[in-house]
């Protein structure tokens, strides 16, 4: 980390940051985490943290909880958050499906996985987050009409999301907007190599 990550770690880790141990099944209690009962957010992989730093100054209505391995990144959203004052964005380290088994079922207004690894070799495809067992656990913390939020710039990983997003079967497609979405170093590294960008927002059936 540089000097102004390992500050902002220093300062803020002990209140807005959370690591995820393996095999750790406590209940997690979002609204003590966040001191407030409002809607949760979740992101999955956030990079560097400066979309999620965005989306959480624009929304200060939701409470977003994002969780990460790179540390650096850790680091960087620390800052952001320190720069930006921001009280509705929760830090976690760890194993994100980890930390998912440890929310309860209907937790979370939303779920947002954007650009994750894409593991572009066949043999490794089934390292990919987006994967039947994965998202029917993200879909149970989902209440009716709460929406998972998938973005890739790879167009095979974006048709292999699509064909499980389909087949679960409590989730129904819901539109291929981005609006909500400010453009990630991501993004732009991979519109820049030419590659299509594709947003599949699917939202929970209402039983």
């Amino acid at each position: 980390m540089s000097a102004r990550h390992s500050d902002a770690h220093a300062a803020l880790w002990p209140s807005v940051g959370l690591t995820v141990r393996d095999g750790d099944r406590t209940p997690l209690d979002l609204d003590e985490l966040f001191g407030r009962d409002a809607p949760k957010v979740l992101e999955i992989g956030f990079g560097m943290g400066d979309t999620l730093a965005a989306t959480a100054a624009a929304d200060p209505a939701r409470d977003y909880l994002g969780i990460e391995v790179h540390t650096p990144g850790i680091g960087n959203l620390l800052a952001e958050i320190q720069d930006q004052e921001l009280s509705n964005v929760r830090v976690a380290l760890g194993d994100a499906m980890q930390l998912v088994h440890r929310l309860p079922p209907g937790r979370l207004a939303g779920v947002h996985i954007f650009f994750p690894d894409p593991w572009p070799k066949a043999r490794h495809h089934k390292r990919r987050l987006v994967q039947p067992a994965n998202i029917a656990l993200l879909r149970e913390r989902l209440p009716p009409g709460g929406v998972l939020h998938c973005a890739t710039d790879w167009p095979h990983y974006a048709e292999a999301m699509a064909e499980t997003l389909d087949a679960d079967p409590g989730l129904e497609f819901l539109d291929n907007d981005r609006s909500g979405r400010p453009e990630t170093k991501f993004e732009r590294r991979g519109a820049g190599a030419g590659r299509p960008i594709t947003d599949l927002r699917y939202r929970r059936k209402t039983p």
